[in-house]
């Protein structure tokens, strides 16, 4: 048994990227110059850009340091990025020619288009890398060790890869499940 045509459904779902733009930030004038900016310290440290296009949340906090969310592809990234850094720089802000920002986590999801006996695979993998407690949560995670990607299946055949930092290590992780899945199917 193959499992869909070569990802076929695998579909970004979310792109957290982090890293520094500068060497600090003056939050609260950030947040005064900047109309999308919110600050608010009492409930959490940093401030919060959100950007309607492309939709993008980000975090900065006064150490320079930025977290962005809710990112859909690369080129989602460079362009909210260039966003920050053009919103910091009229804000006042100092920041570094050529940010310092990766990708830290992708979230795909996937279908596999088949049934999955979640009990059964609990019997079949490896009780080290999974959790499963069905009465607690309907999915079962799966932890693999390389690449470093958790695996939330679902019976219904639905599979949510998160961890990696890149594509081809979602996809390797995919390879590595679909292995193991077809012992089980």
């Amino acid at each position: 048994m193959m499992i869909a045509a070569k990802y076929d459904s695998l579909k970004i779902e979310n792109i957290v990227a982090s890293g520094a733009i500068a060497d600090s930030i003056n939050l609260a004038e950030v947040a005064e110059r900047v109309d999308s900016c919110e600050l608010n310290t009492k409930r959490f440290p940093g401030a919060v850009l959100r950007m309607k296009e492309p939709k993008i949340a980000s975090l900065i906090f006064s150490s320079g340091k930025v977290v962005l969310t809710g990112i859909r592809d690369e080129q989602a990234l460079s362009t909210g990025l260039a966003h920050i850094i053009r919103e910091m720089r009229n804000a006042g802000v100092e920041t570094y020619d050529t940010p310092r920002v990766a990708i830290t986590n992708i979230v795909c999801s996937y279908d596999i288009g088949k049934y999955i006996n979640l009990n059964k695979l609990v019997i079949t993998l490896n009780l080290e890398n999974i959790e499963y407690e069905p009465e607690q949560f309907p999915g079962l995670v799966y932890r693999l060790k390389d690449p470093k990607i958790v695996a939330l299946l679902f019976s219904s055949g639905k599979i949510i890869l998160t961890g990696g930092k890149n594509l081809d290590d979602i996809r390797r992780g995919l390879d590595l499940l679909e292995q193991k899945l077809e012992s089980v199917m």
